[in-house]
């Protein structure tokens, strides 16, 4: 019988195979991913608050600070994890720096939404403190890779260097504390010096040793995550129609529930569909417009989410928000997730399939629908009723014909 070693010292991390069969998702990084429920909870929720007192322009600005920074956070742990995860007790703790961190974001999230609301300077001092928690941990597992994998010891540096010269950028905005406007174009600074570094790394130095279907499995994962903050968007705005001037259990209720679960389960569905583990499999190279294009798709659902907290607001008569207005808080960024899924595959795949531009206009047209509906009067249950048709396009469009065409695309990766 072959003894299994359960313990947990320390392991060089010399990277794991990227063959490897059967590699899952492990226990610490699903827990790893639960702290990013409360950040991406509290985005969602202050781009609602702001839609719903009508600071459409901050909320968005803050929003998208704030998102990137989120899911650029998840993704630097996660392409490590999946290359030179040892789960022995060092790059456990050191996991758990970068969930403290991650908390520490969270809570400075408030502030950086009421700090571009009301215009003065950036109020980010929590939120980099957080940013900047996860970063050093980040340092040292790169640090360790540099010491133990002496092929890719270039490639750790790459990592190295602009973690740590992004940082000391973080450290003097913080110091500065200027406007809001001068704070976001300082901002790309350090942006694209952190950007730079896994460019390089991965472009010129050869890379790191990622699995395929591990990594289509973990931002699988966190798309699940997003699409629970639209679960929560939706038993919020169902709670408000019911309980709000004792409305109780009216038709309009039950329309309002299941137009929310529709469209979370449309996304969903449309969402895995589709073959991504194969497709970087077969070209790995694809990694990266892949990755980063994740971004739009996190943000967006996220965004749902907010939207749906916002018909909460609607209902409760707590919204600056007239009824087109909060359709469309709901509309369009199902409208960016639809456009961000087609174009990520298009890119992905190398096709340009006209079935495929097909469903995207008919889902434009539906969401079109919802919005004149609105203008024209028609109650918000029955216009999110139609939003929720949206998803369900690419759905159909996938089980009748688009299966075969996806078939046809694998086949062709492969040749």
């Amino acid at each position: 019988m072959t003894m299994v070693d359960a313990s947990h010292r320390l392991r060089r991390m010399t990277g794991r195979d990227p063959h490897e069969e059967h590699r899952v998702a492990t226990p610490l990084e699903l827990f790893f991913d639960l702290t990013f429920v409360v950040a991406f909870g509290a985005a969602g929720g202050e781009l609602a608050h702001a839609l719903a007192e009508d600071h459409v322009g901050a909320g968005l600005a803050a929003f998208t600070f704030v998102t990137f920074a989120i899911c650029w956070a998840w993704i630097n742990y996660t392409w490590f994890a999946s290359a030179y995860d040892t789960d022995d007790w060092l790059f456990r703790i050191l996991t758990m720096v970068q969930m403290v961190g991650v908390i520490i974001l969270a809570l400075g999230i408030p502030d950086v939404f009421s700090s571009v609301e009301h215009g003065d300077h950036l109020d980010n001092r929590v939120l980099i403190a957080g940013y900047i928690v996860m970063r050093v941990s980040m340092v040292g597992l790169w640090a360790r890779v540099r010491t133990h994998d002496p092929d890719r010891r270039r490639c750790a540096d790459d990592y190295i260097v602009s973690i740590v010269v992004g940082q000391a950028f973080w450290c003097l905005i913080l110091v500065l504390e200027l406007p809001v406007a001068q704070t976001f174009a300082l901002m790309l600074v350090p942006l694209v010096i952190e950007t730079s570094g896994p460019i390089v790394a991965e472009k010129v130095h050869g890379g790191t040793p990622w699995h395929s279907h591990h990594i289509a499995e973990r931002y699988g994962l966190l798309v699940i995550i997003t699409l629970g903050e639209a679960i929560l968007g939706t038993v919020a705005a169902m709670s408000a129609y019911v309980h709000v001037d004792g409305v109780g259990w009216t038709l309009d209720a039950v329309v309002v529930l299941a137009s929310g679960l529709v469209l979370t389960f449309g996304m969903w569905w449309a969402y895995f569909a589709l073959p991504w583990g194969d497709m970087l499999h077969h070209h790995r190279e694809r990694g990266f417009y892949w990755g980063y294009g994740h971004l739009v798709i996190f943000g967006a659902v996220t965004a749902t989410g907010a939207g749906l907290h916002v018909a909460q607001y609607y209902l409760e008569h707590h919204s600056e928000l007239g009824l087109t207005g909060t359709v469309l808080s709901v509309a369009i960024p199902v409208a960016v997730y639809a456009a961000a899924v087609y174009v990520m595959y298009w890119v992905s795949m190398r096709v340009f399939d006209t079935f495929h531009v097909a469903l995207v206009v008919v889902t434009a047209a539906v969401l079109v629908a919802a919005v004149v509906l609105a203008s024209s009067g028609a109650s918000l249950p029955v216009c999110l009723a139609v939003v929720a048709l949206a998803p369900l396009v690419t759905v159909v469009g996938y089980e009748t014909v688009g299966h075969r065409h996806v078939i046809d695309h694998i086949d062709r990766l492969q040749r």
